[in-house]
């Protein structure tokens, strides 16, 4: 096995999700567990996108920035989650208790996957296209998808996040969705009870 948990997509929504597993590393339920998220930033709705609205973020901040401090935030912060580079994944293969994910140049087994990528109709993951459905909070002319799912869960160790699992497309709402799905995943670790990862100033 390769991950314990898989993220596809480093947008918002799949940066929040590492981050916050991330952050987990010195809970007992968490210490071990091998965390990767395959970075395809490509075609990000971060891209050309500027930031005024959002909580904490300096106004006048581009989306580029944001996708670049993102990575480093998340290499020097957290450096054992795996930043997986320049490769595309093409299909999400259910294998008994496991998935394959395979990319343009590989492929990794993972016991959870979570999908973080955006809503184009160009979606075209082999083995999640029977999820595929228009997505309900956008408008229709755009011809945006998403992927089926109840509280961000597709079925059993796959998870969609983002505006990919039917979220509007604010900075603010994918990040939460991401950070939603994260916790649903620190959850599983701890045995179904609650979890969650917060840090406090030293007194």
């Amino acid at each position: 096995m390769d991950f314990d948990v898989l993220i596809v997509g480093g947008g918002v929504a799949g940066m929040s999700a590492a981050l916050v597993l991330g952050s987990a590393k010195n809970k007992p339920f968490a210490k071990d567990k091998k965390i990767g998220i395959i970075m395809h930033q490509r075609t990000s709705a971060l891209n050309g996108a500027l930031f005024n609205n959002v909580l904490g973020i300096p106004p006048g901040t581009t989306g580029n920035e944001i996708l670049e401090n993102g990575r480093k935030h998340l290499s020097h912060t957290y450096p054992h989650v795996i930043q997986i580079e320049k490769e595309k994944v093409s299909e999400v293969e259910p294998l008994g208790k496991f998935f394959n994910v395979k990319t343009n140049k590989g492929a990794y087994s993972a016991k959870i996957v979570v999908i973080a990528v955006g809503p184009s109709n160009l979606f075209n993951i082999k083995g999640l296209e029977q999820f595929i459905e228009p997505h309900r909070n956008l408008p229709a002319k755009k011809e945006r998808i998403q992927l089926k799912n109840t509280n961000h869960k597709i079925q059993e160790n796959l998870f969609v996040a983002g505006v990919l699992a039917g979220w509007r497309s604010q900075f603010a709402t994918a990040a939460g969705s991401g950070t939603h799905v994260a916790t649903d995943i620190l959850t599983i670790w701890n045995g179904g009870q609650t979890a969650m990862v917060h840090d406090s100033e030293p007194k």
